[in-house]
């Protein structure tokens, strides 16, 4: 399924920066009619207000909490597009005292959260005529990467909820895209001790591009790509075949 921006009404969680913001302002650019920015901070997406106006509104949600996500479907009645960029990395040593509530934070927001978001907003989308789920997701969730080994953990069960999507939205005109980055010049990178990487921009335009080809991965700089070249036949076979 081919899904263009033009005209459409989207939602970008964790819109006020990094590859959130780049998305919201590379949709702006190629036409959609509106953007949610659904931010924790509402003061945090004044810059973007300023600069594309009624184009774009800020609703207020807490990732953490299951009743603001739910909340989120009474004032997005229009919504086309979600793109679940919201997520948490904390450096934790994989064996000591604070890993269980480490694993347990980081589970809240880049698993749980992509449920919550999934069950709020889909019939949404489903009512409206389809359109396209983007689920941010990461390389480290298909390897594990010592010292983020808890992000590592739930990004891969935040993949697997993926697919399932993938196959439940199949015939309802929903396309899902399974974005996964390799490390991207954002605030998270460098708290996980990545100085260099792609830009926030690229990944965004990687998004849009994915999305008209109808893609369901998206590898979307050098090192990702790595990735992808290693792991392309076992998905070819067992992620992206055709069901039997």
């Amino acid at each position: 399924m081919n899904v263009s921006i033009k005209d459409k009404v989207a939602l970008v969680t964790g819109a006020n920066r990094g590859i959130g913001k780049a998305i919201v302002e590379a949709f702006i650019e190629q036409g959609a009619k509106k953007v949610y920015l659904a931010v924790r901070n509402p003061e945090s997406t004044t810059e973007l207000e300023f600069k594309f106006g009624d184009k774009v509104k800020t609703l207020s949600v807490d990732m953490t909490d299951a009743k603001a996500i739910a909340a989120l479907a009474e004032q997005v009645s229009d919504l086309e597009i979600i793109v679940n960029n919201a997520g948490v990395l904390a450096l934790t040593d994989l064996l000591n005292d604070t890993s269980e509530s480490a694993l347990d934070e980081q589970l809240t927001v880049n698993l749980y959260g992509l449920l919550r978001i999934s069950n709020a907003l889909i019939p949404i989308v489903e009512k409206n005529g389809g359109g396209a789920f983007v689920q941010l997701n990461s390389v480290a969730s298909i390897k594990n990467f010592s010292g983020v080994d808890f992000y590592s953990a739930s990004k891969a069960a935040a993949y697997s909820i993926t697919q399932g999507l993938k196959d439940k939205l199949m015939d309802k005109n929903i396309h899902v895209l399974s974005v996964h980055p390799g490390p991207i010049d954002t605030d998270m990178a460098a708290q996980a001790g990545f100085t260099e990487g792609a830009t926030p921009e690229s990944v965004a335009q990687a998004i849009i591009h994915s999305l008209k080809a109808g893609d369901f991965h998206l590898f979307p700089d050098p090192i990702a790509k790595d990735f992808e070249q290693a792991y392309q036949s076992y998905s070819d076979a067992l992620i992206t075949a055709s069901p039997a």
